[in-house]
């Protein structure tokens, strides 16, 4: 029995080191951010720098390509640098790439800045964040400086910021400044030669080679690298990074929230169903989750809400569609609006809010028109043959009560009020009725 337990102890020890990869115990990780710099990349790069440090790693290379990103996540990237026992180097390749916005600021805050020749970096002007301003009158002294006073706080809030990054790493901090109030950019040669980064390498292996045995002051003293010429690893995104990708996609948080909003509402319409109320659940909480993360824009918000409550109201209420129009108006303005960011990647697609509302108007019709169906058929269910009285007299027409309703009626027979009426047939909301023979005279 000893026997069998202590193979099976070897086997899952077997089982567990295959399943790590060989290169986790590289000297050098590779850390790639590629594209607009969100929550998930955020995420993504810092559980890269606790694994890398775990698996004590020598040298972190941030391999960028990005037109930048959000605040909060860059910032988030930036403590995780600031504060890292293990060098890191950023490095802005392949060749064609950028380090713009907010890869500018990554740049300034690793231990070492590299490029590979043919690339660049600038444009650090933080985006606006409210609606655009109105331009500035040409009567206004030229000195003046333009734009809103929350304009000028995001600026001088963001030149502070990477100006002591650059001072901290003892790079061109004038520079860093002028990038962020004038957007200027530099090329890789330009960029070195005003001391901007440390170095230009031709690839990643010219890299470490130029990194061999120089000095890096790190959090805790000063490092020197040695022995970088192993097989680095490449730390790939996971299950989790493409999962958090994908939800906190402007585009798909709407989706999610719609699937949300009629998963309940199909729950509340049919009780006890279960599975639209769950899925439903579901896709709020995702999309509850990934708002939190992002710029949102509460104005772009209550727009959103209340177009979807509009767009609820009409498939209760028979307003002939003026609330679901007002409704499905509503939604896609609030879906423009719904996050503070004029960056691309983390904006609602029009397309999205085209297809959304387009699938909204189409149920919103549906609903009507089968309103409009029911309204109008003819009503054929077991009133034929029942018995009323007349509510008034009925020459032409008049009114009748059958149970416990008050229809209008006609009939060819002369019918006074208090007679007893016999059900033929029903028009619509139209009764047709006889009096009944055996009533007394």
């Amino acid at each position: 029995m000893r026997k069998h337990i202590y193979g099976l102890i070897v086997l899952f020890a077997v089982l567990l080191n295959a399943g790590l990869p060989a290169s986790e115990s590289s000297r050098v990780w590779i850390i790639d951010i590629e594209g607009a710099i969100g929550p998930a990349t955020s995420d993504y790069v810092i559980r890269g720098f606790e694994q890398a440090e775990a698996a004590n790693a020598s040298l972190i290379v941030l391999r960028m390509n990005t037109p930048g990103g959000l605040d909060t996540a860059m910032r988030d990237i930036i403590q995780a640098i600031l504060s890292s026992p293990t060098p890191i180097v950023s490095y802005v390749a392949p060749k064609g790439s950028r380090a713009a916005s907010a890869g500018t600021y990554i740049s300034y805050a690793s231990h070492v800045a590299a490029m590979a020749p043919a690339t660049n970096l600038g444009a650090a002007t933080p985006v606006q964040i409210a609606a655009p301003s109105l331009p500035s009158s040409p009567e206004k002294d030229e000195k003046e400086p333009a734009g809103t006073a929350m304009e000028k706080k995001m600026v001088n809030d963001a030149a502070a910021y990477i100006r002591g990054l650059a001072e901290l790493r003892g790079r061109n901090a004038d520079w860093a400044e002028q990038a962020v109030r004038e957007a200027s950019s530099l090329d890789a040669e330009s960029a070195l030669e005003m001391q901007v980064i440390d170095m230009i390498a031709e690839d990643l292996d010219d890299l470490l080679t130029q990194l061999e045995g120089r000095v890096v002051a790190v959090e805790g003293g000063e490092v020197t690298l040695a022995a970088l010429g192993g097989e680095p690893h490449f730390h790939e995104p996971d299950w989790r990074t493409e999962i958090l990708s994908i939800i906190t996609n402007p585009s798909m948080v709407l989706v999610l929230g719609m699937i949300g909003m009629y998963g309940v509402i199909l729950e509340f319409y049919n009780p006890g169903s279960l599975v639209p109320g769950v899925i439903g659940v579901i896709c709020l909480l995702l999309a509850a989750y990934a708002v939190q993360l992002l710029p949102l824009n509460y104005a772009g918000l209550a727009l959103l809400v209340l177009g979807i409550g509009l767009m609820v109201a009409e498939a209760m209420i028979a307003s002939f569609g003026i609330l679901g129009i007002g409704g499905i108006i509503a939604f896609s303005i609030g879906g423009l609006m719904l996050f503070d960011t004029e960056i691309e990647a983390f904006r609602v697609g029009l397309p999205t809010i085209a297809a959304t509302a387009t699938v909204s108007a189409l149920l919103i019709f549906a609903t009507i028109n089968i309103a409009l169906k029911i309204r109008n058929k003819r009503i054929t269910t077991g009133m034929i043959g029942e018995t009323g009285q007349a509510l008034t007299d009925i020459e032409k027409e008049g009114q009748v009560r059958v149970g416990p309703e008050i229809w209008r009626a006609c009939s060819g027979d002369t019918i006074l009020k208090g007679d007893m009426i016999t059900v033929e047939a029903v028009d619509g909301l139209m009764l047709r009725v006889s009096k009944r023979g055996d009533q007394d005279e």
